[in-house]
């Protein structure tokens, strides 16, 4: 039973954590709300930070979760720019890092996020090193790229997943020169494997990326604190007045480790291990967005998913959850993207060695076409580039599990829906 008197607490002031409580209290819940975020700015999507925000056509207002007076006016306790170093599940409170208050808590969601994973490399300290998670950082880059194309400067861009081309597709909006280093063989090889990877570096190069693959860096190089010259481990050299690294984000569980919660596998993506419903190990605590790990039904497999939609459809999953609603978290994994003048939008999962077929519905050459990603004829996955309204029914044949014919996939011809059992 839930009452006025219980105290719900939110660490992590991400899309989750702030559409968690906006959850709670929709859903009718009157006790206390505390939302506690480790930056100064009001919880803010992210999307935009890599996509419009970083290219100047969206406006920083346009980033936030709420208006900041929503939290007052909804009466959500929000602490900005506070940490949280421990949990004490015994007493079911938590530490605030900086002075050492101790806040009580009937229900704990960990929305703690993620991190960029970080060049270990010499040269990582010069100025002209960045890396793109909060919004301090877009603001940053967001100068940085205006800088290198009126100055016509090189950029180097460690990683080729998602934040990597959509910042090189920005830069060279701007006018920057681009190389980008991957140690794959093609873009995004983990998330889209090789027969689609490479449309990408089709798509870059045709904007003038230049693209180095099988290597990794190995130094930044510098003069009187700023950067030169970035080197990767087969002995090339790139000019570069700037350095990004892109080569993913970790978990952020240091706090539940502490606190001896259990994790998933790292060789598996790692996070907060929980149950169907967003629920820990511990049954007071939840965790939800880019750091829970959760078991999917529909694929068999745990999954950490660090997009957009995940944080959207999560953080209201774990607090329903928390105000004792059934919940069963199986929404299947969404992303989107931007480069350029191709838009996208993914549905499905389907790593490398999953699938045994890729089905081209559309013209991939004019890069406007739907991608199935099957497995004994089963939908795993779907691609909308550049074509829209689709991705229902697509989410839909990756839900139903039903075989498909794939010469009826592969025509335009054929609804969608008329696949469907």
């Amino acid at each position: 039973m839930v009452d006025a008197d219980q105290t719900f607490v939110i660490v992590g002031g991400g899309l989750a954590g702030a559409k968690a409580a906006e959850t709670l209290r929709a859903e009718g819940f009157t006790g206390r709300v505390i939302l506690i975020c480790d930056e100064r700015d009001h919880p803010y999507e992210r999307p935009p930070l890599s996509k419009g925000y970083v290219l100047g056509k969206e406006e920083r207002d346009t980033v936030f979760v709420h208006e900041p007076s929503w939290y007052a006016r909804h009466d959500v306790e929000l602490h900005l720019g506070q940490t949280v170093d421990a949990i004490d599940r015994a007493a079911r409170t938590v530490r605030f890092g900086d002075d050492g208050t101790l806040v009580h808590y009937d229900k704990l969601l960990l929305a703690t996020g993620a991190e960029p994973r970080r060049l270990d490399v010499p040269g990582t300290g010069l100025a002209g090193v960045h890396h793109l998670r909060r919004l301090a950082h877009a603001e940053r880059l967001k100068g940085v790229l205006a800088a290198l194309g009126r100055d016509n400067g090189h950029l180097v861009i460690a990683g080729a997943g998602w934040i990597g081309l959509e910042v090189a597709a920005a830069a060279r909006e701007y006018g920057a020169e681009v190389t980008v280093v991957e140690a794959a063989p093609t873009p995004l090889h983990g998330v889209l494997g090789p027969e689609l990877g490479q449309l990408f570096t089709e798509l870059h190069r045709e904007h003038g990326v230049r693209f180095h693959f099988g290597a990794r860096l190995t130094e930044i190089v510098g003069q009187d604190g700023m950067v030169l010259a970035a080197r990767t481990d087969d002995g090339e050299e790139h000019p570069a007045h700037d350095v990004l690294a892109a080569i993913g984000a970790a978990p952020r569980t240091g706090l539940a480790e502490a606190a001896g919660l259990e994790l998933a596998d790292p060789a598996h993506g790692g996070g907060i291990a929980v149950d169907g419903t967003l629920r820990t190990s511990d049954p007071h605590v939840y965790a939800a967005g880019d750091v829970a790990a959760f078991p999917h039904p529909l694929f068999g497999a745990r999954l950490r998913v660090e997009h957009w939609a995940n944080a959207l459809d999560g953080g209201p999953a774990a607090a329903r959850a928390m105000l004792g609603r059934p919940v069963t978290y199986d929404r299947v994994p969404y992303f989107f993207s931007d480069q350029y003048d191709v838009g996208l939008e993914y549905s499905g999962w389907a790593p490398p060695g999953s699938y045994d077929q890729v089905v081209i519905r559309g013209d991939a050459g004019k890069r406007r076409f739907i991608a199935f990603w099957l497995s004994g004829g089963r939908v795993l996955a779907g691609m909308n580039v550049n074509v829209w309204d689709v991705t229902e029914p697509v989410r839909k044949l990756v839900r139903s599990r039903a075989e498909v014919d794939a010469d009826a996939l592969a025509d335009p011809s054929v609804p969608l829906e008329n696949l469907l059992p």
